[in-house]
């Protein structure tokens, strides 16, 4: 087997150097990955002596090391191959960032950081990227300017963050600082994500259980009902006819609901719709305030950061309003530019309907003294704690309220038919 001396860096950024045996440099690089450290360089040498001293024998036998490796490459073989990605998504830009940041603390240069991860990304669109940005650097041109070729992957806040950190001559302390707002985004998303999941599962059982027993299990009682006609019960005729339409029309009721979730998909990307589902989200129960209070923790964020890095006043406004996800209140702060043009202070130029007097209490200390862009990541912690919180809270009630809601249809089914069934007894008797 066949030895390598590699070069790499370790997460803290530290030069690590060493020696091992692997059967390729492709086996050799997967082993460094493995171990958590970035290859920069991997060259063979000669073969490692794997002889044991004189006198040095195991105290317990153990297989033939080649054995074990050809064992082990036997089981790497079930391994499916990473397949080439057709898209960018967020975890790729946040890999991307984080390696980016530990390349550069590491002190290689911007153009031996981006080809050290091209050695290493998958074929497809993410290898593409980083051959665009390496060829952009080899123009004469800044990392910056490369990434605004592709805004439908790196946001304006983004590339702000990374123009503002290329002026100032701290471009890796930027990185990290970015890498560490997208991973605390992804936190805050997962979270929201994750708490619904059970609701939701919850919802589609009990959508189908319904759907079961009035397809199926009503439709086996038809036979004994049959006779009685209208002298059934109400309730018990209801839940028949149910059954009947169901069981006739599952397919056609399915088919509907399909056609009706596509068309309601499709109007939603149109203004209007979006309009509608941004005002919807702010004015119902519970979800209201979440939604409002996750989009100020958005904006106090991005806000914060970009001022924190250099970003003029105006410049940061502009973008961090533009982060906001709900149209109804990205246009209540949209003329906090011009505010800001005129000389107002910030304070003076959020929306009191948006920004509750905590807030605002906050970003006027903030300017004040001095620390704004502190005091917006304050509020951004504060505001996001109060989201998981509230999560957490709106979730406490609605699952209790899908349980008791799916055990009652279930039970007016069963009380139904056990209504019918008394009834046939009786009149029998």
């Amino acid at each position: 087997m066949p030895a390598f001396k590699y070069k790499a860096v370790g997460q803290a950024g530290s030069i690590d150097t060493g020696t091992l045996t692997a059967k390729d440099v492709a086996a050799a690089q997967r082993q460094l990955r493995a171990q958590k450290l970035m290859p920069l360089s991997v060259t063979a040498t000669a073969e490692a002596s794997t002889k044991r001293p004189p006198g040095d024998t195991p105290a317990v036998e153990t297989p033939d090391i080649e054995v074990a490796r050809a064992l082990l490459d036997k089981v790497s073989t079930k391994a499916k191959p990473i397949r080439a990605k057709r898209s960018i998504g967020r975890e790729d830009v946040l890999r991307f960032t984080g390696e980016m940041a530990v390349l550069l603390k590491a002190g290689l240069p911007l153009d031996r950081a981006i080809r050290v991860q091209i050695e290493s990304a998958p074929e497809g669109a993410q290898a593409a990227l980083l051959q665009e940005l390496l060829e952009a650097l080899k123009g004469g041109k800044s990392l910056s300017a490369g990434l605004e070729k592709r805004p439908d992957v790196f946001s304006h806040f983004y590339i702000n963050m990374v123009r503002s950190g290329e002026a100032s001559g701290h471009l890796a302390d930027v990185l990290a600082e970015l890498a560490a707002y997208l991973e605390r985004s992804k936190t805050v998303r997962a979270s929201v994500v994750s708490a619904l999941i059970y609701p939701a599962i919850l919802a589609a059982v009990a959508a189908i259980s319904v759907f079961i027993m009035l397809g199926y299990v009503v439709p086996e009682f038809q036979a004994l009902f049959e006779d009685m006609g209208e002298s059934l019960p109400l309730l018990t005729q209801a839940i028949v006819g149910l059954g009947d339409i169901v069981s006739a029309w599952g397919w056609l009721i399915i088919t509907l609901f399909v056609a009706a979730f596509w068309w309601v998909s499709r109007w939603a990307a149109t203004a209007a719709g979006r309009e509608w589902f941004d005002l919807r989200s702010l004015t119902l129960p519970l979800v209201g305030s979440i939604m409002l209070k996750y989009e100020v923790a958005r904006f106090a964020r991005t806000m914060g950061t970009l001022l924190h890095n250099g970003v003029a006043m105006l410049r940061a406004t502009d973008i961090a309003v533009g982060t906001v996800g709900n149209g109804i209140v990205r246009s209540s702060l949209g003329d906090m530019p011009n505010t800001i043009k005129r000389g107002g202070r910030l304070s003076q130029a959020l929306d009191a309907r948006v920004f509750s007097p905590a807030a605002l209490q906050m970003v006027r200390v903030g300017e004040e003294s001095g620390n704004l862009h502190t005091m917006l990541l304050e509020l951004a912690k504060v505001y996001e704690a109060e989201v998981e919180d509230e999560v957490k809270r709106a979730l406490t009630l609605l699952e209790p309220a899908l349980i008791l809601g799916m055990g009652g249809i279930i039970a007016v089914i069963i009380m139904g038919i056990l209504m019918g069934i008394l009834s046939v007894n009786t009149l029998v008797v």
